[in-house]
């Protein structure tokens, strides 16, 4: 964003802000160009100009954002500084905002009106944010697309038509849209990274254990973290997925009295300097056109960087885990990890009762973990910290694995039941395929299972003109060096692209 001028009128700064990353909506409210107020109102603007049709803010109180955003200008005038003072923000609608509703998109938790912030959002609040709303997910966060009975449908500012993904779909389409330069979501099977593909955002799932989850999801009280669960930033430049980042750090109030976490910084600070595994193909499957396209894209960028670039082929055997054998053990961890798993249909109980007992397959795993006996999970537990181990020797020999984060861009809406037998066209070397649900989460669990941190982060446009994405995974509590990854692309090549009549100044 080209910084504006003294003697430019609000308006033409508010339109330049429209688009710009929240570290520079905060320092134009610093010097005082625009009051807090001011933004504020040209978000709720936009949010009236284009939310009939994209329905992504679904909770909110506009009055208390008011209040907020008047405390945030005192605040500057008397010369506070903090990192977010004034900037409008949203957050997934399953965090925990006083005085609005959590229902996760259950009816039955459609009255849970929250009496207090959840720790990440406290956290916002604390540095200066003012909270705009809540955005919309899917049924108990479980499915690639956002939609539910309590909001309804969140549709796509590239091609209304489409997806934004799941869970955090409301997350994304508040930041593509330029209502808020920020968002708060959750990712335990690529609900932060998916959205932010197809969107054309950035997403970062950080670590696991890095963000406290209190105050999330419904019912409410849960002290406990869910398994594999992560919370996380999106924005629309990868410096404010780290200036988030920092502020949802250390929030436990049990941990925090005697644990810190300082993470440690970037391994590089150029391109050139990063040694990089491109994977393109999941084993024992073919590359779509779509997986082509993104990692070629990144892999001409690299190589123009300097960048040393291997390929699985490239590497000694036993180096790189093996990616198909975790996969099951993903989908019996994130299976057994749901406190109220869905009760299984007959068909279901069919396919379960049928399978043979060496059946080690991803399918056989998802079927099976819903009953899990203790013991068994104890059993995959140790399997998954040896596979986090296993990856610790890895990155010994690299700083980050790029791969896609998901076989296709952003799909047409598609709310046929029950949700797993959905299948999705994927396009590929002979023609179009369908996809079946299960199969779309091989990339997006990849970094899950052990816990790593990965950044999706966008790639321009594919030939229909929707936006794809990479993601880029790190070591376990390195965050900063895949984010440091993806912004010294943004730096080099762009980012984020501003869709197609949701231009500055369109809100009025």
């Amino acid at each position: 964003m080209s910084s504006p001028q003294l003697d430019e009128p609000k308006s033409a700064i508010l339109d330049a802000l429209t688009f710009a990353s929240a570290r520079e909506q905060a320092q134009t409210l610093a010097e005082g160009r625009v009051s807090a107020v001011d933004l504020l109102e040209h978000s709720l603007a936009r949010i009236a100009r284009f939310d009939g049709a994209l329905n992504a803010v679904v909770a909110h109180d506009h009055e208390a954002a008011r209040a907020a955003a008047r405390e945030a200008d005192a605040a500057l005038a008397q010369g506070d500084r903090r990192p977010l003072l004034g900037v409008p923000v949203t957050v997934k609608e399953s965090f925990d905002v006083a005085g609005l509703v959590t229902s996760v998109g259950n009816p039955a938790f459609a009255n849970n009106r929250a009496e207090g912030d959840s720790l990440a959002v406290a956290a916002l609040r604390e540095a200066g944010a003012v909270i705009v709303g809540k955005t919309n997910v899917p049924l108990g966060l479980a499915d690639l697309q956002s939609y539910n009975e309590v909001y309804g449908l969140t549709r796509n500012p590239w091609d209304l038509e489409r997806t934004l993904g799941g869970s955090s779909g409301g997350s994304s389409a508040a930041l593509a849209a330029g209502y808020v330069a920020l968002e708060l979501g959750s990712d335990i099977g690529g609900s932060i990274r998916i959205p932010a593909h197809f969107a054309g955002v950035y997403g970062h799932k950080p670590s696991y254990g890095l963000v406290p989850l209190r105050g999330a999801g419904a019912p409410p009280g849960r002290f406990s973290a869910r398994d594999l669960s992560v919370a996380g930033p999106l924005a629309r430049s990868a410096g404010d997925l780290e200036l988030a980042l920092d502020l949802l750090l250390n929030r436990d109030p049990l941990t925090s009295k005697a644990w810190r976490v300082t993470l440690p910084e970037a391994r590089h600070t150029r391109l050139a300097d990063f040694r990089v595994l491109v994977i393109d193909t999941w084993p024992g499957t073919e590359r779509s056109l779509s997986e082509r396209l993104v990692t070629e894209r990144v892999v001409e960028r690299l190589r123009t960087q300097g960048a040393r670039i291997s390929r699985p082929a490239d590497l000694h055997e036993g180096l790189l885990p093996d990616l198909a054998r975790a996969h099951p053990l993903y989908r019996t961890l994130l299976g057994s990890s749901l406190a109220e798993p869905p009760l299984p249909g007959e068909a279901a109980r069919q396919r379960l009762a049928a399978l043979a007992a060496d059946d080690d397959s991803a399918d056989a795993a998802w079927l099976r973990a819903p009953t899990l006996a203790h013991r068994d999970w104890l059993k995959a537990d140790e399997k998954r910290h040896a596979l986090r181990h296993q990856w610790e020797r890895f990155f010994e020999s690299f700083d980050v694995v790029v791969t896609p984060v998901a076989p296709t861009a952003a799909f047409r809406h598609n709310r046929e039941e029950p949700k797993d037998a959905r299948t999705y066209p994927v396009a590929y070397e002979d023609g179009i395929r369908e996809v079946r649900f299960l199969d779309f989460f091989y990339w997006a669990g990849l970094p899950v299972l052990p816990g790593l941190p990965a950044t999706s982060f966008p790639l321009g446009l594919d030939d229909d003109g929707l936006p794809v994405s990479a993601q880029a995974v790190g070591p376990w509590l390195e965050d900063r060096t895949p984010i440091a990854f993806a912004r010294l692309l943004e730096d080099a090549y762009g980012g984020f692209l501003v869709p197609p009549g949701y231009e500055a100044g369109t809100a009025r």
